[in-house]
């Protein structure tokens, strides 16, 4: 399955769990119309939708990175929020059964103000999925991380033939282009189109894209690339360009 056909699927798949997930929200809002819904059996929002929140915040990082703090915002509480009222109710407050009262005992706000927030998660997961589907889509980066499964699986078997310069100098090139393609991701304006490994690190760190324990882990796969690929007092050894390739293949599949 290529990587263009398993994000398809993935988003299918997301979308009907979080059409399921959002009845069964409405649901535990308004449990004396829960005989109007459909006899279907429904997912356990309180246990679900987490692990739906993580995968699909995970697809729209890759795929509509422009929605990626939207979708983040309405299921996170505000972090200077005073008073919850239901402008500022969000998902998080759901899952916590949060609810407010006024001085005469009235409920102000409750989990109901959580599906609107709902309503616009799925909104921009269908605008993913639009997006998907339309011709304006650039599927480059679906392809490319094609090309980079092929060429670590090439970089593997040059490592067991004894070719150790070879496959980590094939890993090296791999992390320049995929740590290039994050900062385009990201528009970040690089001043120079050929950077080095090294430069692109600092480049995502400075523009807060990447944190501090991933830029060290970046720095290191730079060093062993640089065994590779210069004449050096020492030879790579084997157990360095496998940490080369495991670290980029890592990098290449959680890293957008």
């Amino acid at each position: 399955m290529s990587k263009f056909e398993k994000y398809k699927k993935d988003l299918e798949k997301l979308l009907t769990k979080g059409e399921l997930l959002f009845d069964s929200l409405k649901n535990i809002c308004f449990p004396d119309e829960k005989k109007r819904e459909l006899t279907r059996k429904l997912p356990n929002f309180y246990r679900e939708y987490q692990g739906w929140y993580s995968e699909t915040l995970i697809l729209v990082k890759q795929l509509l990175i422009e929605r990626l703090d939207d979708f983040r915002r309405y299921y996170e509480k505000p972090k200077n929020r005073k008073q919850i009222n239901y402008e500022n109710y969000c998902i998080e407050d759901a899952l916590q059964k949060i609810r407010h009262q006024n001085m005469l005992g009235e409920i102000v706000v409750d989990q109901s103000a959580s599906l609107t927030q709902f309503q616009q998660q799925l909104s921009i997961l269908r605008s993913v999925s639009a997006r998907f589907e339309s011709s304006l889509f650039d599927i480059t980066q679906l392809l490319q991380a094609d090309l980079f499964d092929s060429e670590l699986k090439e970089a593997e078997e040059l490592l067991k033939k004894g070719f150790i310069r070879a496959a980590g100098a094939i890993a090296g090139v791999i992390l320049e282009k995929h740590l290039s393609q994050i900062l385009k991701n990201h528009k970040v304006n690089m001043a120079k189109k050929q950077l080095g490994i090294n430069n692109l690190n600092e480049l995502l760190k400075s523009n807060n894209i990447i944190d501090v324990p991933v830029w060290r882990q970046v720095q290191r796969f730079a060093d062993i690339r640089n065994l590779c690929d210069h004449n050096k007092d020492r030879e790579p050894t084997n157990d360095e360009i496998l940490e080369l390739i495991n670290g980029v293949e890592k990098i290449t599949k959680t890293l957008f």
